[in-house]
């Protein structure tokens, strides 16, 4: 048999290594931050950029899509060039691949502390942003599925067809949750709304985690577990069984996430019954891992790759089990909101996608600069650091998280809430913020020992761009089914076959859910009394979406009593047929604010954004300074009419007259806001002695009614008030 050379290209994989460990120190050190901002909440004091609600989407996009995802497509290019013996499809298409992701990355970096975002979690970015993502994405298929096609490989490995899964999953699942209407160059609003919006955004998000912190790095887990130990793959039927299973199960689990919400009760309990099938696949995963190491266990005591990648394996069960169970309606009444959720993300994103990173990083650099690792001491120092970082880091989030759940629905023998008061929950939990930051802060050292151990690989290594390596052409054979060849075995060896199928298998559960609840408008009762926002309550909302409010403060009351005595009357379904995008949150640091209108006063609102210690001792919400002083807070009203068009054509009923007069209206609501904060005699000298600073420094004087604030109020001062005992009707 005639045996041809050819060269892998190892430059591609050193470049998204690079990227990994650069993007994966930013990316915990906005989390770090982020982590010391609950005990510090002026940390970044009156830096807008800097604050709270714009860093939390850059620290997830950070995580989730520079670290983890240059960590995917390391781990990708370099595993799929050797299984299927055969060079990239292009180089051409690889390095726009690299170039194309930083640069997405960077606009990240600059737009979201800017206060540019969609608002919706994890795909937070603006539309331009993600049509360049599914550009990027396409190159990553087309160079994926073009090598598939030129390998010198029979038939397709696990690992690949995971990865196969990943590029068709994520394309669908980002285009449909990414249709948006544009306003401007950075500004557009979901062409969905409300429960509809909140259906398809955690479609999206649940399996943003499903296939792409999950399926990838089940596929480099059947790749690089196997090679570290020297092992073959426990199980080939298992393997068959958990690829097919998970990705057919896991499109449908999405719901899990907004259960007792608005969503319609089918909906819920689909994704409640998927939830719980989802732990047979994953587990049969985590066992065909873990049962690869029998007879390597000596090896695992020793290298510090098998550690990593052992702990990581096994977080992905804890985490995989955990999800299942917090999908119960039961548990997650108790857990949903809480920093319980807090600890389940991190167990996932630490323990299986940064230990396997980690374990992969080890593996790779020695191979690509043909030298031994720098340190094993330091690797080995790095894998204790790092693991008492996420029992750090997990354990107290846990114990806040049950804290709170059972501070928030305590009772007194009256009747009445035991803690009334949402501050007296924050305060019990403080410590295991402490700890919370001390896990951070190790596992961020670990990362730092990392660099410094693959930097000081890379320098007494050698540089190899081009690895010669050798295999037999593939050999043309049957298209057909051979008599002794089974359904899997054909499917292996015919690429676009395999990808057509699990496109299937995704698309059956995606239909399913999201066609009856867009299509059949009836499934969305609508409510006589909700109207639409008012031109200035509309750029209040916009200037809460702007500055991540949602991040912190829900806007969906449960009907639970707790909920119910606790916020007010709970959210229905049709009250939000004109949010575009929802704003449901999934996490309460701070109260729910649905029912927030006309609960207090406008100066109350306006002090607390200025200092929210002043009205609400304990807080740990930081200063909006800039909302209410300095030309920064003047309120751009140049885009109104605009965005009242948009909303025309995504169904929300504005009428001509409205939009012509929508000027006028902003100046005469804005004026009524001004008037009753003039009631409180410290406004009305602070406001005069600014007035008289802009005269005295020649600088232009912005009236109150015209200020990013009055917006503000105008928003929340509407929240929840256009029903009072209304009906629904269909």
């Amino acid at each position: 048999m005639k045996m041809q050379q050819f060269h892998y290209d190892n430059k591609i994989v050193k470049n998204f290594i690079y990227a990994t460990m650069l993007w994966g120190v930013v990316g915990m050190l906005v989390g770090l931050l982020l982590a010391f901002m609950f005990l510090f909440p002026n940390l970044t004091d009156g830096i807008s950029w800097l604050s709270f609600g714009r860093l939390r989407p850059l620290h997830t996009n950070a995580v989730i899509f520079a670290f983890v995802g240059n960590a995917i497509f390391a781990g990708v290019y370099y595993s799929t060039q050797r299984l299927l013996k055969a060079r990239m499809f292009s180089d051409l298409l690889s390095k726009l691949n690299f170039w194309g992701w930083q640069l997405i990355i960077v606009g990240a970096a600059i737009t979201l502390p800017l206060g540019y975002t969609s608002s919706k979690e994890y795909a937070e970015l603006e539309w331009p942003f993600d049509i360049a993502i599914a550009l990027v994405w396409v190159i990553f298929g087309w160079n994926l599925i073009g090598t598939m096609l030129k390998r010198r490989q029979r038939h397709l490995y696990v690992a690949i067809w995971f990865y196969i899964a990943t590029f068709v999953t994520v394309a669908v699942l980002h285009i449909f949750n990414s249709l948006e209407l544009p306003v401007s160059a950075m500004k557009s609003y979901s062409v969905y709304a409300g429960v509809q919006d909140a259906l398809v955004q955690w479609w999206y998000g649940h399996n943003a985690v499903a296939f792409f912190l999950t399926t990838p790095f089940l596929g480099l887990m059947y790749y690089f577990v196997p090679k570290a130990a020297n092992r073959p793959v426990y199980s080939y039927r298992l393997s068959i069984v958990h690829f097919w299973s998970l990705i057919f199960i896991y499109i449908w689990a999405g719901p899990h996430h907004l259960l007792y919400t608005a969503l319609p009760e089918w909906a819920q309990n689909l994704g409640v019954a998927f939830s719980i099938m989802l732990l047979m696949p994953s587990w049969g995963g985590m066992i065909n891992g873990l049962l690869t190491l029998r007879g390597a266990w000596d090896k695992v005591r020793t290298d510090p790759v098998l550690k990593f990648m052992v702990v990581a394996i096994t977080g992905y069960g804890m985490a995989t089990f955990e999800g299942p169970m917090l999908s119960l309606k039961n548990v997650n009444a108790i857990a949903h909101f809480t920093d319980w959720i807090i600890a389940h993300v991190h167990v996932g994103a630490l323990a299986w996608n940064g230990f396997l990173t980690f374990g992969m990083i080890y593996y790779l650099v020695p191979r690509l600069f043909k030298t031994k690792l720098h340190s094993l001491a330091l690797a080995n120092l790095h894998f204790w650091i790092g693991t008492l970082g996420i029992i750090m880091y997990a354990l107290p989030m846990y114990v806040a998280g049950f804290t709170q759940a059972s501070m928030w629905k305590q009772f007194n023998p009256d009747g009445t809430l035991t803690y009334g008061n949402f501050l007296e929950t924050v305060t019990e939990i403080m410590p295991m913020y402490w700890m919370r930051a001390i896990g951070g802060t190790l596992y961020l050292t670990g990362m730092l020992i990392l660099v410094f151990n693959v930097i000081a690989t890379i320098k007494k290594g050698s540089k190899v761009e081009d690895e010669l390596a050798e295999a037999a052409a593939l050999e043309r054979v049957s298209k057909k089914r051979t008599a002794n060849e089974g359904w899997h075995t054909w499917i292996e060896r015919k690429p676009i076959q395999l990808t057509i199928g699990a496109t299937i298998a995704i698309l059956i559960g995606g239909l399913v859910q999201i066609v009856p609840t867009i299509v059949v408008k009836s499934n969305i009762p609508t409510i006589a009394s909700v109207k639409p926002y008012s031109p200035l309550e509309l750029e209040g909302r916009d200037i809460y979406i702007r500055e991540g409010c949602v991040g912190c403060h829900s806007q969906m009351i449960r009907p639970f009593r707790s909920e119910v005595e606790r916020y007010g009357e709970y959210s229905k379904a049709g009250e939000f047929v004109y949010d575009h995008p929802f704003l449901w949150g999934s996490k309460r640091t701070g109260p729910d604010l649905h029912r927030i209108g006309g609960k207090y006063s406008d100066n109350w609102h306006f002090n607390h954004m200025y200092d929210p210690q002043s009205t609400s001792s304990g807080s740990i919400m930081p200063r909006y300074p800039w909302l209410i002083t300095g030309s920064s807070s003047e309120l751009d009203k140049s885009m109104t009419e605009k965005k009242m068009e948009a909303m025309v054509t995504l169904g929300v009923p504005y009428t001509d007259d409205e939009i012509a007069n929508a000027q006028q209206s902003m100046l005469e609501q804005g004026a009524k806001i001004e008037e009753n904060l003039h009631a409180d005699p410290d406004f009305t000298k602070t406001y005069e002695a600014d007035k008289k600073y802009a005269s005295d420094n020649g600088e232009p004087f912005i009236e109150m009614k015209n200020r990013e604030i009055v917006a503000l109020i105008a928003y929340l001062q509407r929240l929840g008030t256009d029903i009072k005992g209304e009906t629904a009707q269909n």
